[in-house]
């Protein structure tokens, strides 16, 4: 409770500072009454207040009542194969009915048609080998070609998907939309796959109702990001699988982890940081072998990116300039340092920071368990995100690939809490989803 209470604190200060006048310790410097309205109303979560319920309002209600009153029950009675479809859809429902808070066409559907999104670039995009071999080039804002602020943020895979998504006659937004609920909210269940691998059906049980009744999925629906934290995440439970089976299998597995972690790297370039869970996933099984599998997987990918025309290591230098020609530049870091994380607790919920002082048992660490050393490797990999000073803002949605492992620390926590921590969970989703317009 102390724990949570000291999150809850961090929470309210970052809401609360950038109204105290302080001239550095601000979400925004250098910019005019306009400018803040748009990019930091709502600081530490980048949205406007907005007051409102939709037609997902009752919708979400029944489903978090639902999850709290039969969840526990159903995830320790229902067979394993079952549950992890069952956690699947009840995630994907959660985000849905939170988006329609918003209505179909302002939550849903017209989300990723925006002017900094990527399906604005997919028309543009007539000849997939030329975009590749000219992609670093219009990266810089300089550029009079320059791509939308999201394209030009990151790796060419992200719009490579919603391309091959348009070619395929699945174009728009609510398709694109769809592709990121479902890839995003089947994290719910690689976490699930992937804790039991590594030796703890019990304590994956415990876990599901957490992952489904999880505020991460204000910015699952529908923010690209969800779909790289599922992609991701499932780069997680193949390598987890690959650790703990045997022959033909295992490699496998371990090779498909390998080009899911690898397509990762060119969705996001902080996903690089995935490596650290990648290690504890081996530490916990005491298996290194998967790791030339995953080698081999990830390298793939990263040769068929490179003979295409893309250098990863120029598209992030380049990136890092972009960064500093933009808004960055007017976000102090004297801010968004510990705003940051407080951004992370409105995603994850208080429920993770009430399960820290489980999470950090020595004895537990000591003999490698694997949720506890899953959600350390995260915390580090998101703090040294902080630290870079390269995630300053919108990390509610930006760490969703991380933030997905921290919302199943609950699952350590007393069981006869469950129920209170899962009511917890729902009403800071429902609070934040119906008090903020989030922008993502």
């Amino acid at each position: 409770m102390v724990a949570a209470a000291l999150a809850a604190a961090l929470v309210s200060a970052a809401f609360i500072v950038p109204h105290l006048g302080f001239r550095s310790v601000t979400p925004l410097i250098n910019s005019t009454a306009e400018e803040i309205r748009q990019f930091a109303e709502t600081a530490p979560i980048f949205g406007w207040w907005d007051a409102h319920v939709g037609w997902g309002t009752p919708v979400a209600v029944a489903i978090a009542i639902g999850v709290v009153a039969w969840g526990p029950g159903l995830a320790q009675a229902m067979r394993w194969r079952r549950l992890t479809f069952v956690v699947w859809l009840a995630s994907a429902a959660w985000a849905m009915s939170l988006a329609m808070i918003d209505g179909w066409q302002l939550g849903f559907a017209g989300r990723l048609t925006k002017p900094p999104e990527y399906l604005i670039e997919v028309p543009g995009v007539t000849d997939i080998p030329a975009m590749l071999r000219g992609f670093s080039g219009r990266i810089l804002e300089s550029q009079p070609d320059s791509w939308t602020a999201h394209v030009s943020g990151h790796p060419p895979g992200a719009l490579l998907t919603f391309v091959w998504l348009d070619r395929i006659g699945l174009g728009g937004g609510a398709w694109a939309g769809a592709l990121c609920v479902a890839v995003g909210s089947s994290a719910a269940m690689a976490v699930l796959v992937a804790v039991r691998a590594l030796g703890d059906e019990t304590l994956a049980r415990r876990v599901a109702p957490f992952v489904v009744l999880a505020p991460t999925a204000i910015w699952i629906a529908v923010s690209a990001d969800g779909y790289y934290a599922g992609v991701t995440a499932w780069g997680l439970a193949l390598l987890a699988l690959g650790a703990t089976r045997s022959t033909w299998a295992a490699m496998a597995a371990s090779l498909g982890a390998g080009v899911l972690l690898g397509w990762g790297i060119y969705l996001n370039y902080g996903l690089v940081l995935m490596g650290l869970p990648a290690i504890a996933v081996l530490v916990t099984a005491r298996n290194y072998r998967p790791l030339l599998g995953a080698v081999i997987g990830a390298l793939a990918v990263a040769a068929a990116f490179t003979a295409s025309g893309f250098w990863w290591f120029e598209g992030y230098s380049l990136v890092q300039q972009r960064y500093w020609q933009g808004i960055a530049q007017n976000r102090p870091f004297a801010y968004w340092a510990w705003a940051n994380l407080a951004s992370l607790v409105c995603a994850v919920g208080l429920a993770p920071a009430a399960a820290l002082n489980r999470v950090f048992t020595l004895s537990e660490l000591r003999s490698r368990k694997a949720l506890n050393l899953l959600v350390v490797a995260c915390l580090v990999a998101v703090l040294a995100a902080d630290l870079s000073a390269l995630s300053k803002a919108e990390t509610e949605r930006i760490w969703l690939p991380f933030a997905v492992w921290l919302i199943a620390a609950p699952g350590l926590l007393p069981t006869h809490s469950h129920r209170f921590w899962l009511c917890v969970q729902a009403a800071t989703a429902l609070l934040l989803n119906s008090l903020i317009l989030t922008n993502w």
